[in-house]
């Protein structure tokens, strides 16, 4: 059982930078992957983010965020964060973090949710 919980959403304006927290209830480091989504209001919800806590710790974004936005962890607090610069009114979304374990491929993996950060940038 995981619980996550997420900061560091809020109000900016277009090409301001924000810093999304995770924190989880357990060693990050037993878990398969951590990172982002976002969904806005009358979207599907997207993957902004994922790293590998283990096996590398590679990383994925898509493509809208690539070089704007940057995933890393701190295994020691048991955090993930999310640094976004360069953000576009596009960006406005709330952002949930999540985090897997098990054993992937097998059907036995599970997944976790935070309840989620709202971010809002201003044109």
């Amino acid at each position: 059982q995981v619980q996550l919980v997420e900061s560091g959403g809020g109000l900016v304006q277009a090409g301001g930078s924000l810093r999304l927290s995770c924190v989880a209830s357990k060693n990050i480091f037993t878990l398969n992957s951590m990172g982002w989504y976002r969904q806005a209001p009358g979207k599907q919800r997207e993957l902004v983010a994922a790293v590998r806590v283990r096996r590398g710790g590679s990383t994925d974004y898509a493509d809208s965020v690539k070089g704007r936005f940057t995933i890393s962890r701190d295994n020691p607090k048991n955090m993930v964060y999310l640094q976004m610069n360069s953000l576009w009114p596009e960006d406005s979304a709330v952002y949930y973090c999540y985090a897997t374990e098990g054993v992937p491929g097998t059907g036995f993996e599970d997944v976790y949710w935070g309840q989620g950060t709202q971010v809002t940038v201003s044109s």
